[in-house]
């Protein structure tokens, strides 16, 4: 459902995902279950944090989280289903991460925030859409840090295998940096090749 009354009380996994608009690599979702009672001091959305404070926070959250799990879908698939359908597919793989690698955690689980206006199919208990929920709920707040941290570790490290496209700097953004390098070399094998950008 989108909306509603939220029930603090329950024990909650936070959902968001990370890369929709890039023209290059994955996007990436995140689940969390933080404590109850937990005292997170200055958490916020991870695109309001610089790359130190991210990378900081993301340590905190793997360390104090009940459980979290990550979901990854890549190029070829986007290019099939299209993002949209590719970033509610991250977001229901997080939670089967979380659900495989913390069972017990995951039963305790009763409501899902999710942020935006879309919810994954396939959940198991009921869940909420929050648009800009990455700026008012905690868990979804973690779960925005989780899956940005990820997505750009990796981009760094493809950046090390293919070095034309400086995807340490822009993460496949469509930045002025990476559009030139399109221009110059064409796509590789991480670029999304049904984005308009990579197209022409």
């Amino acid at each position: 459902m989108t909306g509603g009354m939220i029930n603090n009380q329950a024990r909650t996994c936070g959902i968001d995902e990370v890369g929709r608009g890039p023209l290059a690599g994955p996007v990436v979702a995140a689940a969390a279950v933080l404590p109850a009672h937990h005292i997170f001091e200055g958490l916020r959305d991870s695109k309001q944090l610089s790359r130190t404070r991210r990378e900081w926070w993301d340590q905190v959250i793997r360390e104090q989280a009940l459980a979290f799990g990550l979901g990854w879908v890549w190029p070829e698939e986007i290019d099939r289903i299209n993002i949209l359908q590719a970033s509610l597919k991250a977001m229901r793989l997080a939670w089967e991460d979380l659900a495989t690698s913390r069972p017990v955690a995951a039963a305790a689980v009763d409501q899902f925030l999710i942020d935006g206006i879309h919810c994954p199919p396939g959940l198991p208990n009921p869940a909420t859409a929050i648009p800009h929920g990455d700026t008012l709920e905690p868990a979804i707040m973690a779960a925005s840090i989780l899956a940005k941290v990820a997505r750009d570790s990796w981009m760094v490290e493809y950046s090390r295998l293919d070095e034309r496209y400086g995807f340490e700097r822009h993460k496949g953004y469509p930045s002025r940096e990476h559009r030139a390098a399109l221009q110059q070399h064409g796509p590789c094998a991480i670029h999304r090749r049904s984005f308009r950008g990579v197209r022409r």
